[in-house]
Formats: C-alpha cells, sequence, structure tokens
C-alpha cells in the first residue's frame, strides 16, 4: 500500500464532487514526474488525500482510493478539451491518468499554514520550497500524522 497527495482546484473538482461521483478519472496532468508516478508507482487500493489548491481554504479535505490503475488520458486527443496535446499520439499515448473513488471527507480542512506548523512533516514534499507537483507520495509516517490531526 502507497499513499499519495492529489491537488485539485475545488472550482474545477472538489471532495464534493467526487463524494458525490462516487468514482471519477483523474485527468488533465500534464507534468512528466506526476505522469510517471501515476504509469508507474500508483497501484489499485492506494490511498491519496485530496488537497484543494488555489481557494480560500488551502489544505488537504478528504481521501479517495486509487480505484483504476494508470492508463491513457484521453482528453489528450481531443481538441475540443482544455487539456488536449496535439504531440500526444492514441497509439503512443503520452498522458496517462488514474481513476480515484470517494472514501471519506475528513472531519475538518487541515490547512497548508497548519501542515507547515509541525516539525515532523518538515520533510514532506508538499513543504518543500518550490514544489508545485499535483501529485506527490506521502509517507507512511506523514499519513498516519495528518489522520491524528483531524
Amino acid at each position: 500500500m502507497q499513499y499519495w497527495l492529489m491537488k485539485s482546484e475545488p472550482s474545477e473538482y472538489s471532495i464534493d464532487d467526487l463524494k458525490k461521483d462516487k468514482t471519477e478519472h483523474w485527468d488533465g496532468v500534464r507534468n512528466y514526474q506526476a505522469r510517471n508516478m501515476m504509469r508507474d508507482q500508483m497501484k489499485k487500493g492506494d490511498l491519496a488525500f485530496m488537497y484543494h489548491s488555489n481557494c480560500d481554504d488551502i489544505g488537504i479535505v478528504g481521501i479517495m482510493t486509487v480505484y483504476r490503475e494508470g492508463y491513457p488520458d484521453h482528453t489528450a486527443f481531443d481538441k475540443k478539451d482544455k487539456h488536449y496535446d496535439p504531440k500526444s499520439d492514441p497509439d503512443n499515448p503520452r498522458w496517462i491518468m488514474v481513476d480515484v473513488k470517494y472514501k471519506r471527507k475528513l472531519k475538518r480542512t487541515i490547512t497548508l499554514q497548519e501542515l507547515k506548523q509541525h516539525k515532523v512533516l518538515q520533510d514532506m514534499q508538499l513543504l518543500r520550497k518550490g514544489n508545485r507537483l499535483s501529485i506527490m507520495p506521502v509517507t507512511k509516517k506523514h499519513w498516519d500524522f495528518i489522520l491524528s490531526l483531524e
């Protein structure tokens, strides 16, 4: 079992949207490092925090399960989609997505500011200066500590 943090802007897709939909594909990732993690490391059954970014309450809001392992991101082939990539070829896809399934909302948002206050989390990838990845691994130690903050 591995643990992840996946960022989404709630105006684009929120934990409440996932709760309503139950399962959804995580599309539109256009960073090679994040793509490689989805393609090579994420496995069905892994757990992920949903992290709301670019909003008033930036932070961890819920938990999802990886429901389907990496497969080609079809939005890269759709000229009408905002994630369209003319260099992506259906015969040799450049971009990957996974499906995630709603597990639960946290009792409260654990904000970025709060996460930064805990010494045990100082080496968490999310808190490293200049880190802008939308998907990142979370250690079991960090996962358990964050859940203890609920």
